[in-house]
């Protein structure tokens, strides 16, 4: 098997790093570099509990999937609208564009019920009821299409968010409320030992891939060359006797 060879530049990285984490054992500094060396970024998908590559390639997954939005449209009506620059939340009539405002409202989600469950454009029914459905979105870029003065009633085609059921102008709103919101970031060297979160299957197949014995050996062997690792490389080797 060739050896590898690794980049000057993930080098110094694994210096730095053993520099700040003394005692970092060769699992750990393994993971370490190859994060460096594959660019990884790893990401929790909080709802779901599942571990993945990084963001682009969580979000890809959903996309892909058809688990991340979906095409929606809302009314915007004309007359009085229920919302001015203040206003930070919107609940939406879906069938007659009613709108009403976090601070326009003393209790917009009420308001909205109520407003829907008497709505003579509602003609959703389920067991002979109308069905009580309403929209609810933080997007400003959405907001602002109800604070403008509508010269006629106008349909437009908005996102809703798979995750949360809430409205966006576009998808890059709805993607930046996951990142925001959904995502946070977990350092490679605790991914495979953490007990809380399921790691996505591809991911999962690389790290298996990757954590072999000849691999890890190969990798020692390449640090080896370099003689700002000696006192490391001992310290691991001292490490595996007492193991065994």
């Amino acid at each position: 098997m060739v050896k590898t060879k690794i980049p000057d530049g993930v080098i110094a990285d694994i210096d730095s790093f053993l520099k700040k984490n003394r005692k970092a054992d060769v699992i750990t500094t393994y993971l370490f570099f190859l994060e460096k060396k594959f660019n990884l970024h790893p990401v929790v998908f909080i709802r779901e509990k599942k571990i993945y590559q990084s963001e682009s390639e969580l979000i890809r997954i959903l996309e892909n999937e058809s688990r991340l939005w979906r095409e929606t449209d809302i009314k915007i009506q004309v007359g009085k609208s229920g919302v001015n620059e203040e206003t930070k939340k919107i609940y939406i009539c879906p069938h007659s564009g009613k709108v009403f405002g976090d601070n326009t409202c003393l209790s917009p989600q009420d308001a909205i019920y109520d407003w829907v469950s008497a709505c003579p454009e509602n003609t959703e029914r389920q067991g002979g009821l109308r069905v009580k459905r309403f929209y609810i979105s933080e997007d400003p870029e959405i907001i602002k299409n109800y604070i403008k003065k509508q010269k006629a009633p106008l349909n437009k085609k908005v996102y809703t968010s798979i995750i949360t059921g809430k409205l966006f102008d576009s998808k890059r709103g709805v993607i930046a409320d996951l990142i925001k919101n959904h995502v946070r970031t977990i350092p490679m060297q605790d991914v495979p030992t953490q007990n809380k979160f399921e790691i996505q299957e591809d991911f999962l197949s690389f790290i298996q891939e990757y954590l072999d014995e000849a691999k890890i050996s190969d990798f020692i062997s390449s640090l080896s060359e370099h003689e700002i690792f000696a006192k490391n490389i001992a310290r691991w080797e001292e490490e595996g006797s007492d193991e065994r």
